[in-house]
This record gives C-alpha cells, sequence and structure tokens, in this order.
C-alpha cells in the first residue's frame, strides 16, 4: 500500500537525484518514508536517497518495492506546476501507479523490480578529508573546469580546499581557504574525476545551499546533502580515475 500527497518541486528534486545517474530505479517504501540505491551502468557512480514522510503532506505506506521508469516520470512531471501538490496512489493488482496534479491524472506502468539492476552494496569509507562547501561554489568549480578538460583534481592543500583542471593547453583552479568554506576538516587527500559525472551530480547538489565532499587520495569521493527541507538526503560516491603516470 502507498498513497502520498506531495508539493511538486521536492518531488521532482527527488527524482532528479537519481535520474542524472540511472534511467529506472528500484524505489523501497516503508512507513517512515522511501528510498533507493543505485550505480550506473559503466560503475562509476553510485546514489543513495532519502525521503521521510515528514516531506509529505500526507503519506501511507506499508513495505514494498516498485520499480519506476525515471525517464517517464519525469515527461510527467514536466507539466506540474512549481506549487501543484501532487497526489501519488500506488495500485497494486494492475501494477500502475495513479499519478494526480492540478486537473491532470496520469496512470502510468510499474516495471517489475526484478527487472532492474540489483541494488549494490554501499562501502563503507574513512576518508581523512571533509568539506562542507557552498552548493553554488560548487558548480561554478565544475563549470569552470569543464570549459579546460575531461577530468578534475579535488583535494585538501593544508587549510585550502581546490578543484583544478588541466587541458591541452589551459587550466583552471579554484582554492578556498577555510574562511571562504563553510567547514574544513584537512586530511591527505587529492583523487581525480570525470567532470561528465561531476556535471550531471552538480545539477542536484548545486541547487542545494551546502554539500559536504569527503576526499582521500586516490580514492571514491561521497558527496552528501540535504533537501526537502532537510527531510531528504542524497549521497553520491563517485570513483576516481586513477592516473598510472609515466
Amino acid at each position: 500500500m502507498f498513497n502520498a500527497e506531495i508539493k511538486s518541486e521536492p518531488f521532482r528534486n527527488t527524482i532528479e537525484v537519481l535520474s542524472v545517474l540511472v534511467q529506472e530505479a528500484k524505489i523501497k517504501l516503508a512507513p517512515h518514508g522511501i528510498s533507493s540505491i543505485a550505480v550506473d551502468p559503466a560503475n562509476i557512480a553510485m546514489v543513495s536517497l532519502a525521503l521521510a514522510k515528514d516531506a509529505f503532506d500526507s503519506f501511507e505506506a506499508t513495505d514494498g518495492e516498485i520499480g519506476i521508469d525515471l525517464v517517464k516520470l519525469n515527461r510527467i512531471m514536466e507539466m506540474a506546476g512549481k506549487d501543484d501538490v501532487i497526489k501519488l496512489d500506488l495500485d497494486e493488482n494492475a501494477h500502475k501507479l495513479d499519478i494526480q496534479m492540478h486537473g491532470l491524472a496520469y496512470t502510468m506502468a510499474l516495471l517489475d523490480p526484478s527487472s532492474i539492476r540489483k541494488e549494490p552494496k554501499v562501502p563503507i569509507l574513512d576518508l581523512p578529508a571533509h568539506i562542507v562547501i557552498r552548493g553554488d561554489d560548487f558548480k561554478r568549480a565544475v563549470k569552470a573546469a569543464d570549459k579546460v578538460g575531461d577530468y578534475i583534481n579535488i583535494g585538501v592543500k593544508g587549510d585550502t580546499f581546490f578543484m583544478e583542471a588541466n587541458g591541452d593547453t589551459d587550466e583552471v583552479q579554484m582554492e578556498l581557504t577555510k574562511d571562504q568554506l563553510i567547514d574544513i576538516t584537512p586530511g591527505d587527500a587529492k583523487s581525480m574525476f570525470s567532470l561528465n559525472y561531476l556535471q550531471d551530480v552538480s545539477k542536484t547538489a548545486g541547487k542545494v545551499d551546502q554539500i559536504t565532499l569527503d576526499v582521500g587520495k586516490d580514492y571514491p569521493m561521497n558527496i552528501k546533502f540535504a533537501f526537502a527541507e532537510g527531510h531528504g538526503q542524497a549521497v553520491y560516491m563517485l570513483a576516481p580515475r586513477v592516473d598510472s603516470g609515466p
């Protein structure tokens, strides 16, 4: 059983957190909210998402799992106004999700959860450097780096956080000191990441007031942030590109 009402903006943001990496997702239903874990087809990036029942205007659910075509759902949500309330009702017998908004009523066929890629195990990493940065600063650095190269180095030097990219002829660097960041826990950290993935992640992470980056030396990076007025939590884990050198 699942029926709920939620404002369109937090629901759209929830879908986007997943859909920047995958086109299909398993959504776990529970009395306390919904959640999902997914990995992109290339095994480079993983996303973990949880949206508590308090993010909804009304929420009722029993434990279960549904498969969602995120491409279809995004297209439906394009019709929603910013202040519309989205009504969701699961038809378990027909394996469909009824979606209502401002006079429109959709019936969307659900996917068989067993046909969707198996949920990965989330590795536990003890990364040495922790940076709390404004979402728009992160997005600006990624956008600048994308203009000169395909990869970006992210790390910490002393109390300074840096993001830098080098192309064939050009380079760009952003450095933010402790006073320019929201917070920093220094540590030995420098890793290289694909800008293709960071561009996608920054579409969602760049919208929030602050994000937390957990970084190590040639280790995956965790990108964490809250949304939906703190009732939603998203974590991206991005694998590094290890440069073997000459």
